[in-house]
């Protein structure tokens, strides 16, 4: 086997070491089976144009609220608000 050649099946440690290596694989349309002990944990697959229209939905662009984003304990803070009937 080549040495670059990215192999079916790999280890945890293996695509956590290597994340951006095999996102890219994917994005190629390449599929994993991720193994930890030697046992099949799960599968990574591409999504197809179908899946991430049905499977994804835009709800809020926080960039247009703020530029560079939203922080998250800010988001939180207000959720938290909102789940307590207090109003800002």
């Amino acid at each position: 086997m080549e040495k670059n050649r990215v192999k079916s099946i790999i280890g945890v440690k293996e695509l956590r070491e290597n994340l951006d290596k095999y996102i890219s694989e994917v994005n190629n349309g390449r599929s994993f089976t991720v193994v930890r002990r030697s046992e099949p944990v799960f599968r990574i697959i591409p999504f197809d144009d179908n899946d991430k229209n049905e499977q994804w939905e835009n709800i809020i662009d926080f960039t247009k609220i703020k530029k560079g984003g939203v922080p998250l304990n800010d988001i939180r803070k207000a959720l938290s608000r909102l789940n307590n009937g207090s109003a800002s």
